[in-house]
């Protein structure tokens, strides 16, 4: 199991840079042994990704999600979610920035292990409320990863300094309707995280809710998404007002989760 940890550091760093030649230079310039390494690589990756959090997440009838088990579950979600997109041609050049994140934080269970672990048998909700805050702050997060390069791109646009790749790219507001749709997906997986975890707090967890920075920074980046969306459906907002909000909905995330972990665990030491 050792030797699978620099086995998939390596596959998502080969993949990263293989996605970068790719939007680098048109992808037909790419040799077919090339292409065809770039598009399925990412996979053989994740799946190793996936074996390792699994072998560090559930143990012996257990849950841990210490702070370095999940920044590697959440980066291997975004990492996921942005090689889906880049294969679907949706969300081009996001895995050029999350697949080396990945290559980072698989190591983190290795090199930082901190258990802190939980019963499934005692809460079985729990860890399915846990998967679907996951997987919404690991969408969320993707979209604001495409905000920001949707905004470098509109820059250079502008500017006429085009990437060579732009051409092969959808148009900006294709890109624009897909990022909507992820984060009208994510934020629903949002908002039944909150609710269930608002609700049923004491059910899921043996424990009254209590209003944490982690709960305040979620609902925080729960408003903001919101604002985002109700303003693109009643508004039509689109370009850079848009994609400044969904970057700050995804910021106050990142702040919500790793940000309130790493303060417990690393700083407190509870």
């Amino acid at each position: 199991m050792i030797l699978l940890y620099p086995a998939v550091v390596a596959a998502y760093l080969a993949a990263a840079w293989l996605d970068w030649r790719q939007l680098a230079q048109a992808p037909e310039r790419l040799s077919p042994p090339a292409a065809a390494t770039a598009r399925w690589l990412p996979a053989a990756a994740l799946a190793g990704h996936a074996v390792l959090v699994a072998a560090v997440v559930f143990s012996a009838g257990t849950l841990d999600l210490s702070l370095s088990n999940a920044v590697s579950a959440v980066a291997g979600l975004i990492a996921l979610f942005a090689w889906l997109g880049s294969r679907s041609g949706a969300l081009p050049g996001v895995a050029v920035i999350a697949l080396p994140v990945a290559a980072g934080a698989v190591l983190l269970p290795l090199v930082f292990a901190n258990p802190h672990r939980m019963s499934l048998a005692d809460e079985p909700w729990a860890a399915l409320h846990i998967a679907v805050a996951l997987t919404a702050y690991a969408m969320l997060i993707v979209a604001a990863l495409q905000a920001v390069l949707l905004m470098s791109l509109e820059r250079r646009l502008h500017r006429g300094q085009a990437a060579r790749s732009a051409a092969a790219m959808p148009p900006l507001l294709t890109l624009e309707r897909f990022l909507f749709r992820l984060v009208t997906l994510g934020y629903a997986l949002l908002t039944l995280t909150l609710l269930s975890g608002i609700v049923f707090s004491e059910e899921l967890f043996g424990k009254p809710l209590t209003f944490t920075h982690k709960i305040v920074f979620s609902v925080l980046g729960w408003l903001v998404f919101g604002a985002v969306l109700f303003g693109r459906y009643r508004y039509g907002w689109r370009g850079k007002t848009a994609l400044r909000w969904i970057l700050t909905g995804g910021i106050l995330l990142l702040v919500a989760y790793i940000g309130s972990k790493f303060v417990l665990e690393a700083i407190l030491h509870r």
